[in-house]
């Protein structure tokens, strides 16, 4: 079969593209400005690659096309499609159909840790042997590659609360129907399809309707929100992570021991920093032993854990400056990530250099937090390119500490000239921030 995709190039359908290409079809696809690192993968594993959404694109007569939820009612590809009668699908519904259906499905929802604690999943899995397919919004560094598709029976996949696409408004989850679900966390996110948190503990609450009674859900005790969507009923086994009486963490902040029920199963060693992500790997351990994957053999895996690209991923050290890129958009994804930077490296100077990118953030929705999320930071910088509402105003109450740019040649000169040896600075944008992180490298030698 001949599958062609629309938004390629995005994360979640790039991996379509690779997992449809193992099954063994022929797969095209199409993307507004094709771009690396994505456009790469899918070349090198013999995907076509369109510029643009021209309507000519119909003539390559694919069997099916597949679009992605970044494609909107106006696109010229799509509105040809819809006039012709031409057969489509969402990604989350082929893979749905295609590939999950008769498989061991373990999903990772939440708004912070997705795909970290997803990678972390997928690798304990592949460490105990049993080869699981897999699906992240992200390339762990242990595979290299954003997805898989194996013929294990166990899969494991990130499980996005935004909308499905065009024609499908609910949340991609809702068609994973897992057996094992982590719920990692909750908070409002999304501004630009979710009117408030209500409205996606729904959502929330939909995916937790989908769990046979057999399956299992890892539950973030001290997220009200998840607390809130389970109290609207629960049918399948349920356990408890960061909480005394279930799987729980103990020590100080530099050894961090694995507990559940109160008995210590093992010691954390993990390369990502931070309390967030030893709970990431809590919640992962607890899903991989109902695969039964034991949790000491979870822990030795997590030992060997490499992390994953744009979580922070070390770019460079030029003279004792070191350049992180991070993935985070999202008030306490931003103090979490401080947080944890501050703790495995103390000593040094933390300058934050950030770009407020996401749909909720230009919305202005989490302005009013933004100031205090960057607090742990000795130095803020950010770049504030045809945002809606005023970043020096947010940022005010940081004084002297918080500088705002609408340019990048200026804001890397900025960070240039104060960066001194030993210093983090800690780049966080969920888009591509016009390649700072290299041009700082490039200035600082």
């Amino acid at each position: 079969m001949h599958i062609h995709i629309l938004g390629v190039c995005g994360t979640f359908m790039g991996g379509i593209a690779l997992i449809a290409r193992a099954a063994g079809h022929r797969v095209t696809g199409c993307d507004a400005n094709v771009y690396p690192p994505m456009s790469t993968q899918l070349e090198a594993e013999g995907i076509g690659l369109i510029d643009g959404y021209d309507a000519s694109q119909v003539d390559l007569a694919p069997d099916l096309f597949v679009v992605g939820n970044a494609i909107s009612r106006g696109n010229p590809l799509l509105e040809e499609i819809l006039d012709r009668g031409l057969p489509y699908v969402s990604g989350p519904q082929w893979l749905s159909e295609q590939v999950l259906g008769s498989r061991w499905v373990l999903a990772v929802a939440g708004t912070h840790g997705k795909t970290t604690t997803t990678s972390m999943l997928a690798w304990i899995l592949e460490y105990a042997g049993l080869k699981p397919g897999f699906l992240v919004g992200g390339v762990p560094a242990n595979f290299g590659l954003s997805a898989r598709l194996t013929d294990s029976p166990f899969f494991v996949i990130e499980a996005d609360e935004y909308d499905t696409a065009f024609c499908d408004k609910r949340s991609k989850f809702v068609h994973y129907r897992p057996r094992t679900l982590i719920l990692n966390n909750l908070e409002f996110d999304h501004a630009d399809i979710f009117a408030d948190l209500a409205a996606i503990e729904t959502q929330f609450h939909h995916l937790v309707r989908t769990v046979p009674r057999s399956g299992r859900i890892v539950a973030n005790r001290r997220a009200d929100a998840i607390g809130r969507v389970l109290e609207l009923g629960c049918w399948s086994e349920l356990e408890w992570f960061d909480d005394p009486d279930g799987w729980s963490l103990a020590g100080d902040r530099s050894r961090a021991l694995c507990r559940l029920a109160g008995e210590v199963l093992g010691e954390f060693a993990l390369v990502l920093p931070g309390e967030h992500n030893c709970l990431n790997a809590l919640a992962a351990i607890a899903a991989a032993r109902h695969a039964g994957v034991p949790p000491l053999l979870a822990l030795e895996a997590l030992a060997a854990f490499r992390g994953v690209k744009r979580r922070m991923e070390v770019r460079g050290v030029v003279r004792g400056v070191t350049v992180y890129d991070d993935f985070a958009h999202h008030p306490t994804a931003f103090a979490l990530t401080i947080e944890g930077l501050r703790r495995s490296a103390p000593e040094g100077r933390i300058i934050v250099v950030l770009e407020p990118r996401s749909n909720t953030m230009k919305l202005g929705v989490m302005r009013d937090r933004l100031a205090e999320s960057l607090a742990g930071a000795d130095r803020v910088i950010c770049f504030a390119d045809k945002l809606g509402w005023s970043a020096e105003q947010a940022l005010s109450s940081l004084g002297a500490r918080a500088s705002v740019f609408d340019t990048l040649e200026p804001l890397v000169r900025t960070v240039v000239a104060e960066a001194q040896a030993g210093d983090h600075v800690l780049v966080m944008s969920n888009g591509g921030f016009g390649g700072v992180h290299q041009k700082l490298l490039d200035a600082l030698g």
